[in-house]
């Protein structure tokens, strides 16, 4: 893939400072005194080169990716010295501070990263939350600090470059949700541990085959299915439409919920209850007007098509309509695992719309179990 819309777009940030009061006994870099102490004692900043570590294996995948950074220290170096090409969105100032990490953090995303990958401690990590807010962009953290009781971490540098690169390569990434700790460091520095939950960020991790159904060394996709329908009707929100697309994972809720269901169409439902049969796109929106409403998609397997092949109910009326947040993809291991790492493909005839959805996707493929995967406007 060449074109930039089917290209993974990955912010990397780093904060130059993370870490630099750990190696000279401070037990903490927050705060600019803290900062200038560490340096005084002789400290070596590390998180640049951290990063560069973690970015080392991407140099050779450019093809797929495009990165997005910030300038200097912030970033742009260690791209630089990984020898991977990437676009810088602005300069920081020199020592660049806590709100210069959440400035660029918060300007990465609306520039369209789809992960943001930051170099940093768990200071670093609770200016993400506050930068984020409920943006549900997935963030990965490269250990660079003096506390990182977070576990939104790779276990080292190397490992955040493998990470992203089976992302890159079209692999299967499950989606966690990752709880962002406080630490108080005055209470550290004195040999106390007190910390508080700060926030939660979505992070990838290792694909993990087999994490919901076991069965001979082999995932059982009617199972696993009946485990992704049991996690949709455990979380549908009250007062609120459903689209149900075609295909027979969808199916399997409209079952569990003992509704008729339109195999090859679109069916409303709100409030466990079937309000319209078989729509198509000027229906849907005639019954949904204003009102709350998400949609429940499964892909072709093999083909990989999450619209324009058999759904054209799904009109990009309609899809605008709902936004990409409130549309929910369900597939198995099993069915994305067919794709041999190709991305979903969007066709809606509406060529804005088409690059507007391409990126990372969360996939629900099993009981509380979700996926990152690709989507793109070809197979390529």
């Amino acid at each position: 893939m060449t074109d930039i819309e089917n290209r993974l777009v990955l912010g990397v940030l780093v904060n130059p400072f993370a870490g630099v009061g750990g190696a000279v006994g401070l037990k903490g870099s927050d705060g600019s005194d803290t900062r200038e102490e560490a340096l005084r004692r002789g400290a070596t900043p590390m998180a640049v080169d951290r990063m560069t570590r973690a970015l080392a294996g991407l140099a050779a995948r450019t093809g797929g990716l495009e990165v997005l950074t910030w300038g200097g220290a912030m970033g742009e170096d260690s791209c630089r010295a990984a020898g991977l090409p990437a676009r810088s969105l602005g300069e920081p100032p020199s020592p660049s501070e806590a709100d210069d990490t959440r400035r660029a953090a918060r300007a990465l995303v609306d520039a369209g990263a789809q992960l943001l990958l930051f170099a940093g401690g768990d200071g670093t990590a609770r200016d993400l939350v506050d930068a984020l807010g409920e943006d549900d962009v997935p963030v990965l953290g490269v250990p660079a600090g003096c506390k990182m009781h977070s576990a939104v971490y790779a276990i080292n540098p190397e490992a955040a470059g493998e990470l992203l690169a089976e992302l890159v390569d079209g692999g299967l990434v499950a989606l966690h949700e990752a709880e962002v700790r406080d630490i108080d460091e005055e209470a550290f520095r004195a040999g106390r541990v007190q910390a508080r939950h700060y926030g939660d960020l979505n992070v990838p991790a290792e694909a993990r085959y087999l994490q919901q159904v076991k069965c001979g060394g082999r995932e059982v996709e009617d199972l696993v299915v009946t485990e992704i329908a049991a996690w949709v009707i455990d979380t549908l929100e009250p007062d609120t439409y459903y689209l149900v697309g075609s295909g027979s994972t969808v199916a399997v809720v409209m079952e569990q919920l003992g509704l008729p269901n339109t195999l090859l169409g679109v069916d409303i439902i709100r409030n466990e209850e079937v309000v319209a049969a078989d729509v198509g796109a000027d229906r849907i929106l005639e019954v949904i007007g204003d009102a709350p409403a998400r949609a429940l998609l499964t892909v072709i397997g093999g083909q990989g098509h999450l619209f324009g092949r058999g759904n054209q109910q799904f009109s990009p009326a309609v899809i605008r309509r709902l936004g990409k947040g409130r549309i929910d993809i369900l597939a198995s291991r099993t069915k994305l695992g067919t794709l041999e790492g190709r991305p979903l493909v969007v066709d809606t005839g509406d060529a804005a719309l088409d690059r507007s959805l391409c990126g990372l996707w969360p996939v629900i493929s099993g009981y509380e179990d979700t996926l990152l995967y690709r989507v793109a406007t070809d197979a390529g």
